[in-house]
């Protein structure tokens, strides 16, 4: 599938979307704090990558089982940071994302380690096993840390109808 395309482009167009998505998501992020938190919100966005997972269909982006629990184990350790840097609160009676200082600063931190990663990486392994390695981690930094925001959103929701 990717033979026609030499890798040090396909490498430099990853790289490049990797860059745009980070960035949108950042700027989404600093939007969403300005709008009331709800559960399905919370929810869309790993149900939403969960499509992704198609991409294993094709062999091109098949990764060996020692790959998925190494990009399955560095996604949970980024997860810690995120989780630790969502908080809610309650606003005009309504529930906001806290805005955290650090939490920019965390997301432009994975964005430049895995970018690190997929330069150091690309040398040893296919473009396509690359990809589904790192759809891989995301997916299992991006899943606990909405799992907890999840979980986190209905105790203060909880509380905020009881009291």
């Amino acid at each position: 599938m990717f033979d026609a395309i030499p890798s040090q482009y396909l490498l430099i167009g990853s790289t490049v979307m990797a860059i745009v998505m980070g960035s949108f998501v950042m700027v989404m992020r600093m939007r969403s704090q300005k709008k009331p938190v709800s559960a399905k919100k919370i929810i869309i966005p790993p149900v939403a990558m969960s499509t992704g997972a198609l991409m294993f269909i094709f062999e091109e982006f098949r990764v060996a089982p020692m790959q998925i629990l190494e990009a399955t184990a560095l996604g949970l350790l980024f997860s810690t940071l995120l989780i630790a840097t969502s908080k809610f609160e309650i606003r005009e009676n309504d529930i906001y994302m806290k805005a955290s200082k650090a939490f920019p600063f965390i997301l432009v931190g994975l964005l430049v380690f895995r970018i690190i990663l997929k330069l150091v990486f690309s040398n040893s392994l296919d473009v396509g096993e690359l990809g589904g390695m790192f759809w891989i981690l995301a997916f299992s930094m991006l899943g606990p840390w909405r799992i907890a925001m999840l979980i986190q959103y209905q105790k203060i929701k909880k509380a905020h109808l009881t009291s």
